[in-house]
C-alpha cells in the first residue's frame, strides 16, 4: 500500500522544469543502446562465426535471439509497469541489459552467446515497453509532440550510426567491445535515472500470469508464422505455426481480464489508437521492405561495396531523425492525420523514384531519393506516436506504449518476410519488393488520412 501511495505522488501532468533533463537523458540514452544493439552486431557475425567455429545460420541466432526475445515480452512488461510502476520496469530492464552485455562479452561459445542474447533481448524488452508511457509523466501534455520527437531523434539517429560504431569498434578491437561498451553507457543511465524517473498511480488489479505467458505464447508464434511463410521453410510448418497461433489467441482472449487485457482490445475499441496501430503496421512494413532489400540491391545489382552501399543508405534514417523533432513540436498543434497522411505521401513518392535507380543512377540522386523517404517516415512517426500515446486513458499508458513497440516489430517481421518470399520467387525482386512498399505506405497514408476526423478540437 505504501509503494502504491509514493508511486501516485508524481502523478502529475509533468515534471517540473529543472527535472525533465535529468529524466529524458535516462530515457533516451538506454533507448539508445537498446535500440543500437538490435543492430550493431550484424556486422560481426561473420567473425563471431568464425571466432567460435559456428556455421552462418548458426550465427544468425544472435540476432534472432535478442529480436524474438524483446517481441515476446513488449506486451506483458508493459503490462506489469501498470502494477509495480513503469519506472521500476525501466530500471530493472536497464540492469538486466547492463549485466546480460557484460554476459554476452564473456562468452565463448554460441550456446552461452545466444543465451546471453535472449536475456539482453528481455532487458531491452523492458526498456522500449514503458520509455514512451515514461515519457508522458516527463513531459506535461502540451509539450509531448516535442518530447517523443526527441526519442525519435535519438532512436534513429542510434540506428544510422549503428553500423558506424560498429564498424569503428571492429577495426581497432575485436567484436567483444561492440557489448562492453553497453556497461559504462547503461551505468550512467542508471545512476541518473535512479533519481531522476518519475513515479506513477499503480493499478490496484493483480498481475495476470497466465495471460501474460499466452500473450508470450501468441506473440511468438505469430511472428515465427510470418517468417517461416517468408523463408517458405513448408507451407505444413506455417499452417500448423498458424494454427496454434490461432489457439494460442483463442485462449488469450478467452482467459484475460476483461478490465486491464494484456491484448489490449479496450485501446483497440479506441478508433483514433487503432487507425494510429494500423498506420504503425503499414508504414513499418513498408520501410523495413525497403531498408531490407536495398543492400542485395545496390551490393549485388549495382556493384557498389558493403561500405559503398552502407553509407548512401544512412541518408534515410538521418533524414528520419532529424525531420523527426520538427514533427515532434508540430504534432503539439496539428492533426496527427494530416501529418502522417502528408509524410506518408512523400514517402510514396520517395519510392516511386527508387524505381529509376540503375547503373548510371549518381549517388547524390540516389541519396536524395531515400532522403525524400526519410522524411516522409520522420513527419509520420513522431505525430503517430504522441496520438497513440495520448489517445489511451493515463492508466492503460503502458500498454499503449507496449502496443506501440509490438506494432513496430510485427510490421518490420512483416517486411523482412516479404524481401525473404519475394527474392526466392520472382524474376525481377527488386522491383516486386518496391512495388510491395509503395503499396504499403500509399495503404499507409490513405489510413492515416482517415483519423482527421477523430483529432480533438
Amino acid at each position: 500500500m505504501q509503494a502504491s501511495i509514493k508511486e501516485g505522488v508524481a502523478d502529475a501532468d509533468g515534471l517540473p522544469k529543472d527535472k525533465r533533463i535529468p529524466a529524458i537523458i535516462t530515457v533516451v540514452l538506454a533507448v539508445a543502446i537498446a535500440v543500437m544493439d538490435g543492430s550493431i552486431a550484424n556486422l560481426a557475425l561473420p567473425s563471431i562465426a568464425v571466432d567460435m567455429h559456428a556455421t552462418g545460420s548458426e550465427a544468425i541466432w544472435i540476432i534472432n535471439s535478442y529480436q524474438i526475445a524483446m517481441a515476446v515480452c513488449l506486451l506483458p512488461l508493459a503490462s506489469l509497469g501498470e502494477v509495480i510502476g513503469y519506472r521500476r520496469i525501466y530500471l530493472i530492464g536497464l540492469v538486466m541489459f547492463t549485466v546480460a552485455s557484460l554476459a554476452c562479452a564473456l562468452s565463448d561459445t554460441m550456446l552461452q552467446l545466444s543465451l546471453a542474447r535472449v536475456l539482453q533481448g528481455i532487458g531491452a524488452a523492458g526498456i522500449l515497453s514503458v520509455n514512451t508511457a515514461l515519457i508522458r509523466f516527463i513531459y506535461p501534455s502540451r509539450l509531448l509532440g516535442r518530447a517523443i520527437g526527441y526519442n525519435a531523434l535519438v532512436a534513429g539517429t542510434a540506428t544510422a550510426l549503428g553500423p558506424t560504431i560498429a564498424g569503428v569498434i571492429l577495426h581497432f578491437a575485436s567484436w567483444h567491445w561492440l557489448f562492453l561498451i553497453n556497461i559504462p553507457l547503461g551505468i550512467i543511465s542508471l545512476a541518473i535515472g535512479y533519481n531522476a524517473l518519475p513515479y506513477n498511480t499503480l493499478s490496484e488489479r493483480k498481475y495476470d500470469k497466465m495471460s501474460a505467458a499466452l500473450c508470450m505464447l501468441f506473440v511468438g508464434l505469430l511472428l515465427y508464422t510470418v517468417d517461416a511463410v517468408g523463408h517458405m521453410q513448408g507451407w505444413d510448418i506455417a499452417l500448423m505455426c498458424g494454427v496454434l497461433t490461432a489457439v494460442a489467441l483463442t485462449a488469450l482472449l478467452r482467459l484475460q481480464s476483461k478490465s486491464a487485457p494484456m491484448l489490449p482490445l479496450d485501446l483497440l475499441r479506441i478508433p483514433l489508437f487503432a487507425l494510429s496501430i494500423g498506420t504503425s503496421f503499414c508504414s513499418f512494413a513498408a520501410q523495413t521492405a525497403t531498408f531490407v532489400m536495398l543492400p542485395f540491391m545496390l551490393q549485388n545489382h549495382l556493384g557498389m561495396s558493403a561500405a559503398h552501399s552502407g553509407l548512401v543508405l544512412t541518408a534515410w534514417p538521418i533524414a528520419v531523425a532529424l525531420t523527426a523533432v520538427f514533427a515532434g513540436k508540430l504534432s503539439d498543434r496539428v492533426s496527427a492525420g494530416l501529418l502522417g497522411g502528408i509524410g506518408l505521401g512523400i514517402m510514396t513518392l520517395g519510392l516511386l523514384a527508387l524505381l529509376t535507380v540503375d547503373k548510371s543512377t549518381a549517388d547524390i540522386t540516389m541519396a536524395l531519393q531515400l532522403a525524400v523517404c526519410g522524411i516522409g517516415f520522420g513527419l509520420f512517426q513522431s505525430p503517430n506516436n504522441r496520438t497513440m500515446i495520448s489517445a489511451a486513458p493515463r492508466s492503460r499508458t503502458g500498454a499503449a506504449s507496449g502496443m506501440l513497440g509490438t506494432g513496430r516489430l510485427v510490421g518490420q517481421t512483416v517486411g523482412a518476410s516479404v524481401v525473404a518470399l519475394v527474392l526466392d520467387l520472382a524474376a525481377a525482386p527488386y522491383t516486386v519488393v518496391l512495388w510491395c512498399a509503395i503499396v504499403l505506405a500509399g495503404m499507409a497514408c490513405i489510413v492515416s488520412l482517415s483519423r482527421i476526423r477523430y483529432h480533438p478540437k
